[in-house]
């Protein structure tokens, strides 16, 4: 069931809102005139009125229960969330996409952007100009954070209260449009994350309307959306029809699904995987696969399992274990969840088996966690080593850049791009970025900026506590965490974006790091001396990495048979390192030295010992 305002053309256009529990809906347009358009009920609780004399731009409300509130499925709100409704017309683009395929998921390297934040303009349109200069880095999808309209114009974008509306002051329905038609023609890839766990909390009437919520489960936001409850079946219909939305009318490649551990549903048949199967459906009509990506805190494998083998039929999901292990290795810090986490060996099993805690005892949490992924490919999860959750819920918003060595940055780097597993960048990320990313909001309602400063205080009182800390609602919150840009062709900020350029070429080139599968994989750990050994490859095409995250030079004597050639230190002059103290070849048995917080690579010249 399509819902909102649907512009069929020639000043025609069909309204469609759901409210099963109201006798009497109509629709008030309130520009370019005031008229009252009424609405007929049917059997489903679905409110429609075709209506004559009806153009794009025009302004809406729904008066309902004597109200006027906007459209729960507004596709614009040109004011702000209290403001009127506003008629679209998705025909009037002009795209010029029509021969895109899209990037395989296997060969994504993901590119996180803020779009308020990623330029001094905060725009849709701004970002464009930067596109090619992302590509020519060696990113082929970008992910960009939620922009669905929520109040005022600072936001993360996860306190969306309109799931169809484009954020107004980041260029609307049109900028958005634009946006992903240029990323078509740079050959990228374009992933919109979304939010179906909740709504935010200013401006979203969507309770007027309909049984959206159920008691039945409590989530961080509060009551849950209504997945398996009564009346659930239009609140489904809902985001299914929002997911197939933005594939439609903004030719998004994939979704990246927001929190999915807080979607509650007992049904026969999960909603992620109804949504799945709907999505699957549009991509075979289309010709072009469309990917969705779960954020899960489950350490589920049922996520991404095909649905013939009781699974949900996402196509990958995130891996935090592998995040949060190689932080505290490279920061030390062992507070929150963190504690769970910490070893090489740890580290090593989540290149192997994807999850670190795979039905084991995860102390933070108290209880038994997770399930065993070691049979999914590599290209079923994403993994990063910094994200906007991760830096931005943080009480100074630090990066990696502020916690560790220059070292360290590009250890981190070779972890993440030798892993067997698609990578995510963090805006900024790839050239040491030292601007903040901190927690912002612009809500109008003043005992709900309260609530936020003095929630946002006691999540730090308890994780990552240092510091002053910085009011969100606080415009310098905000132009704080723009990216400085130019400093990508500054000293070791140039170093840094050259090796994540390197490590994404060589990625893309040689067969072992190609093909995104764990059964030609090896890793192994010396946790006394802190150290990673991953061999990559079969046959003749193989390579072998060493890993020192410790902070002291390392001798060790651990090489497969063979001879090896090495293509990559990061310890090398060419990194801004003090200089390599490996050999050029190596052999099983060889005494070697590695230096502290670097990694090596190797490729297997021959198998004669």
């Amino acid at each position: 069931m399509k819902i909102g305002s649907i512009y069929l053309g020639d000043s025609h256009c069909e309204f469609t809102v759901w409210a099963p529990a109201h006798d009497d809906v109509a629709v008030q347009i309130v520009y370019p005139e005031n008229r009252l358009i009424p609405m007929q009920k049917d059997e489903q609780g679905y409110f429609k009125a075709l209506a004559e004399c009806i153009k794009p731009g025009t302004l809406y409300y729904y008066k309902i229960a004597g109200d006027d509130r906007p459209d729960p499925a507004s596709h614009y709100q040109p004011k702000d969330v209290h403001g009127p409704s506003s008629v679209v017309d998705h025909s009037q683009m002009n795209w010029t996409d029509a021969n895109w395929s899209g990037i395989p998921l296997e060969e994504m390297i993901i590119y996180e952007l803020h779009v308020g934040t990623f330029t001094p303009e905060g725009t849709f349109e701004e970002i464009i100009p930067r596109l090619r200069e992302l590509r020519e880095f060696g990113v082929n999808a970008i992910e960009i954070m939620p922009v669905a309209q929520f109040p005022g114009d600072r936001n993360w974008g996860y306190d969306g209260a309109y799931t169809y509306a484009v954020q107004n002051s980041y260029g609307g329905p049109e900028g958005l449009k634009k946006l992903v038609d240029a990323a078509h023609r740079e050959g990228l890839s374009v992933i919109l994350d979304v939010v179906y766990n909740h709504f935010g909390p200013e401006g979203a009437y969507y309770s007027l309307y309909g049984p959206y919520f159920t008691e039945m489960y409590k989530t961080p936001w509060g009551m849950a959306m209504n997945f398996d409850d009564k009346y659930s079946e239009g609140v489904r219909n809902y985001f299914i029809e929002n997911a197939l939305y933005w594939f439609q009318n903004y030719h998004f490649d994939a979704l990246r699904l927001d929190a999915i551990h807080a979607i509650y549903d007992l049904g026969a048949t999960h909603i992620l995987q109804e949504m799945a199967e709907k999505v699957e459906a549009l991509a075979k009509s289309g010709g072009r696969k469309l990917y969705l990506i779960a954020e899960s805190d489950l350490n589920d494998v049922r996520v991404i399992r095909e649905k013939e083998l009781g699974g949900h039929g996402m196509d990958a999901q995130w891996s935090d274990d592998f995040h949060h292990v190689l932080h505290v290795l490279l920061t030390g810090e062992k507070r929150g969840y963190y504690q769970d986490f910490g070893s090489v060996e740890q580290l090593a099993k989540a290149y192997k088996n994807s999850f670190v805690y795979d039905w084991k005892y995860a102390p933070h949490r108290r209880r038994y966690h997770g399930s065993d992924a070691s049979d999914r490919p590599g290209y079923q999860f994403v993994v990063c080593t910094q994200n906007h959750d991760q830096v931005g819920n943080r009480m100074l918003g630090e990066r990696l850049t502020h916690l560790v060595s220059f070292e360290a940055l590009k250890l981190a780097a070779g972890a993440l791009m030798l892993s067997p597993y698609i990578p995510m960048l963090f805006m900024g990320e790839e050239y040491g970025e030292d601007s903040p990313f901190l927690y912002f909001v612009s809500h109008t309602d003043q005992d709900l900026v309260e609530a936020v400063r003095q929630g946002r205080k006691r999540e730090f009182a308890d994780f990552h506590a240092e510091g002053e800390f910085i009011d969100p609602f606080s415009l310098d919150a905000f132009e704080q965490s723009t990216l400085k840009w130019d400093k990508r062709q500054e000293g070791k900020h140039k170093a840094l974006l050259e090796l994540y350029q390197h490590l994404i070429q060589l990625r893309r080139t040689l067969p072992a790091l190609k093909q995104l599968d764990k059964q030609n994989l090896n890793a192994s750990a010396v946790e006394e001396d802190k150290l990673l050994f991953l061999r990559r490859g079969s046959s003749g095409d193989q390579i072998f990495c060493m890993m020192n995250f410790n902070d002291k030079e390392v001798t060790c004597q651990t090489a497969p048979g063979g001879i090896w050639r090495k293509i990559l230190d990061s310890s090398d002059e060419k990194w801004m390192g003090s200089g390599s103290t490996l050999p050029e070849k190596l052999i099983r048995g060889q005494e070697v030295k590695i230096r502290p917080q670097s990694f090596a690579l190797y490729q297997l010249e021959t198998l004669a010992q």
